[in-house]
């Protein structure tokens, strides 16, 4: 039952043309005897009874997942408010003004540097009623909750911080201005969360709208993995999200709403704050937002609470029997709305409960003042705790509470409501007096025009009880940690000595990390931690054999007898599983892999993610999620395999990756590598595992694999310094007391390299081979030194990949003057083809190179 309404405002709702009401009303007296006598249990069993005969019968009817607009949570099922009321109100609108003030003051200061108080002040409430009641903090009881924050709100999450003590007046005002806050001996604040440059403060990355939302799914799924693999207990912690209405239609908010729902991770709880506007206006002018998110997320299968009308509303509806409130909600489009949100009371009794004469009833003996006053549902405390105990409370399914909020509330003509309110960054004098009367807070006028912070003293009450919440809470949030135990990392010798003396034999360099991998997954102490990952390619990587191994992890076991189960390398389900098989999204991949990639600060233990893929599907299909995971100090390996432009013969154009290498080295903490053979490869990941794990660096790898297979050479002597640095000399090739040329190659291309020198050898041309294990390494400031040692050399130089141009070109600036620099590189659209057909179309097969290194020495030194 919908409440505050009564089942006579219920009764009241139109169900369309009722050609027997005589009838229909005996069927309504009978259900609400059977409700009366049987209670609530015996009156969902029956309706779903009668569901299922309706099926059956094939009848066409099915059930309206959209509720009346009205709260779910009935005023006589909400909880006693646990809190102190009036000091908790007093301190959200302290939380409000200090927020207001610093992105104005700022603004004021430097127009450019922009901000939001729109945002913050439509779900100031929401964040309130979790800091004093919900949130907890890691410490000795509690392993703690994970929060993810709406980012337009940062400012009052700030303001809270600087309340609690955790930042100073001084850092306010430097709210985003990073740069030069250290000159003022002071903290710049970022804009919105971010882990990098806030690493003590901030836990997750939330900007980048839709991103913040499938991370919370998959951190709440990886809290379950970890749990059922006896890792560590995350029983009693949740993950609370808080996004917008707007971020909805982003779709990585959308995309993993059902895995929520199939892994019933009831530890999960979203708050989306619906304050019914975008950036530039309506989420759903000529619709229902919340509605929509109701019949989106119930159809999902989670479990939704509308916190729709505040407790002003409960007397209007309990006055109401004939139901003209949720008739005039019931056709009342946000777009109106918002229209009513930027209006005053008065506008409000003309224009809304003007309507009709019911309506008219229902608001008499109000003022203009009480009516304007009427709060939505997201601005009531009481009613929101209830939302949140309720949501806590839930078993079996994830939780939405859809919060109505006002954007801007409070702003008044300055930005409530209203359709610029997004950007609203400045308020005159009025409009600060008016805001400072609208919240009753302790400030004179001359204190509110000038945008002074307000602090209560040490000893007020609100301190006092924002500080003993916080307490028995665990502590302050956000708060991001980094200590935890890390596994010893094994000699590499142990788990990879194939690779390092391969001695010839052929493989691929994907082949060659797969056994690598169940290698290392054999580990006693590291093994555990390792977590793979796929989406739905495995069997493609040839990782079919780790299904029996280590087994993929479902969170209900195995329930069938797999088609393939005589097989070695049948298909193998488990609780305890260790791989996480994400079926054909690798949005929800990157999400596992930045849970895992986390954990060391998340939950204080760490592990060691191998997220393999299609490497085209990589940086350019979830870049931004990737750039996330970086601001998020992300450690672990991202594999991509069947990389290059030239090594995935036949798949073409959307398949063929020529630019991850280029994307990648945009990202200060990703170290690309493009190892050309399996010794190479393992030393990169034993150098990746150490500085992750032992050295604890907050870095992440990126390495390419190919599926090509051919003769794997063993690593030279001494070369492994120059293989994590990123480069190496491999060979000296013909006579070299001739003309010389410096060949360079990397990935399966150095092996055309390697042909183009024997070849320029039979033609008494001696060649230098260096194999690149990094472009983008040699190509920053630290790898300077190293390209200048292998650069030492004379004559031309002529650098190839399976990549385009631009990436051996990043080089250009670190070759001496005096050597012409020559690149050769896979530019424009892939093609399907051979492999040789497709060196040949791009010119990076050992003729081409050939050809390149003859026209260099021809032409001299100039570059």
């Amino acid at each position: 039952m919908n409440a505050p309404n009564t089942m006579a405002q219920l009764l009241q709702m139109p169900t369309g043309a009722d050609t027997d009401p005589l009838e229909t009303q005996e069927w309504r007296d009978a259900f609400s005897a059977l409700l009366a006598a049987g209670g609530a249990e015996r009156a969902r069993f029956m309706l779903d009874e009668l569901a299922r005969l309706a099926r059956a019968l094939r009848i066409g009817w099915k059930p309206e997942l959209a509720t009346p607009y009205a709260n779910t949570i009935a005023v006589e099922q909400q909880p006693v408010f646990p809190g102190d009321l009036a000091v908790e109100e007093r301190l959200a609108s302290l939380m409000r003004w200090n927020a207001l003030a610093m992105v104005v003051r700022a603004n004021l200061a430097y127009g450019e540097l922009g901000g939001h108080i729109a945002s913050y002040a439509s779900a100031a409430d929401l964040f309130e009623v979790g800091f004093n009641h919900f949130f907890h903090a890691r410490d000795d009881r509690h392993r703690g909750d994970l929060v993810f924050f709406q980012p337009h709100s940062a400012p009052g999450v700030y303001a809270r911080a600087f309340l609690e003590g955790r930042l100073g007046e001084a850092d306010l005002l430097h709210y985003r201005q990073e740069i030069v806050a250290s000159d003022a001996g002071a903290r710049g604040l970022s804009s919105y969360p971010h882990p990098w440059l806030m690493p003590d403060f901030w836990q997750f990355p939330t900007g980048s709208m839709g991103i913040g939302p499938i991370s919370s799914i998959y951190h709440a799924r990886f809290m379950r993995y970890l749990t059922h693999r006896s890792l560590l207990d995350c029983a009693g912690r949740k993950v609370w999200g808080v996004f917008g209405d707007g971020e909805m239609d982003e779709p990585e908010s959308m995309s993993a709403l059902t895995l929520a729902a199939r892994e019933k991770l009831d530890n999960l709880v979203w708050v989306v704050n619906c304050n019914l506007q975008r950036l530039d206006g309506p989420v759903r002018g000529n619709g229902r937002i919340i509605d929509e998110l109701e019949q989106l997320f119930a159809g999902a299968g989670w479990n939704v609470i509308k916190l729709v009308w505040g407790s002003d509303w409960d007397c209007l509806f309990a006055r109401d029997q004939q139901g003209a409130l949720l008739r005039a909600f019931a056709h009342t489009v946000d777009g109106q709305m918002q229209t009513f949100a930027a209006k005053d009371g008065r506008y409000n009794r003309e224009h809304f409960f003007g309507q009709d004469e019911a309506l008219q009833r229902l608001a008499q003996g109000m003022t203009d003042e009480q009516i304007d006053r009427l709060r939505r549902g997201g601005h009531d405390l009481v009613k929101i705790h209830a939302a949140y105990a309720a949501a806590a409370a839930h078993r079996g399914q994830p939780t939405v509470v859809l919060a109505h909020t006002k954007k801007g509330y409070g702003m008044g003509t300055a930005g409530q409501g209203r359709m610029t309110t997004h950007s609203q960054k400045k308020l005159d004098e009025t409009d600060l007096i008016a805001f400072r009367n609208r919240f009753d807070l302790p400030l004179t006028d001359e204190q509110a025009t000038s945008l002074a912070f307000h602090k209560p003293a040490e000893g007020s009450p609100e301190m006092v009880y924002l500080r003993e919440r916080r307490a028995a809470l665990g502590g302050f949030l956000p708060r991001r940690e980094t200590a935890c135990d890390t596994p010893p990392v094994p000699t590499l010798s142990n788990y990879a000595q194939f690779a390092l003396e391969a001695e010839g034999k052929e493989m691929s360099t994907t082949m060659a990390f797969v056994r690598l991998l169940g290698q290392l997954l054999k580990d006693p102490q590291l093994g555990p931690r390792i977590v793979p990952i796929v989406a739905d390619e495995a069997r493609t990587f040839g990782m079919a054999n780790l299904f029996k191994q280590v087994g993929i992890y479902s969170s209900v076991g195995q329930r069938y007898a797999p088609e393939d189960i005589g097989s070695v390398l049948s298909y193998r389900e488990a609780l305890d599983g260790q791989i996480l098989e994400e079926g054909i999204s690798e949005a929800g991949a990157i999400a596992s892999w930045t849970a895992a990639a986390t954990s060391y600060s998340v939950h204080g233990l760490a592990m060691l993610p191998f997220y393999i893929y299609y490497s085209m599907f990589g940086f350019q299909r979830v870049g931004d999620a990737i750039w996330a995971a970086a601001d998020q100090r992300a450690r672990g390996f991202l594999l991509g395999a069947t990389s290059g432009r030239t090594t995935l013969g036949g798949e073409g154009l959307q398949h063929q990756d020529g630019s991850s290498h280029l994307v990648a080295a945009t990202i200060p903490n990703c170290k690309a590598y493009d190892p050309a053979f399996a010794g190479e490869m393992a030393v990169i990941v034993d150098a990746g595992m150490r500085e992750m794990l032992v050295e604890q660096q907050d870095v992440f790898y990126y390495v390419t694999l190919m599926n090509e297979n051919y003769a794997q050479p063993s690593l030279p002597q001494g070369a492994e310094q120059g293989v994590v640095r990123g480069g190496y000399r491999f060979g000296v090739y013909g006579p070299q007391d001739g003309p010389l040329v410096t060949l360079m190659g990397s990935g399966a291309i150095l092996t055309e390299v390697i042909k183009a020198a024997e070849q320029l050898a039979t033609e008494g041309i001696g060649s230098e081979v260096l194999s690149v294990t990094s472009w983008s390494e040699l190509a920053r400031e630290t790898g300077r030194a190293t390209l200048a040692q292998l650069m030492a050399g004379q004559g031309p130089v002529v650098a190839a990949s399976d990549y385009v141009r631009a990436v051996p070109e990043s080089l250009r600036a670190g070759v001496p003057a005096s050597r012409r620099y020559v690149t050769l590189g896979t530019d424009g659209f892939g093609r399907s083809d051979t492999r040789s057909a497709l060196r040949r179309y791009f010119g990076v097969d050992a003729q081409a190179i050939a050809d390149a290194a003859r026209a260099a020495l021809q032409s001299g030194a100039v570059r």
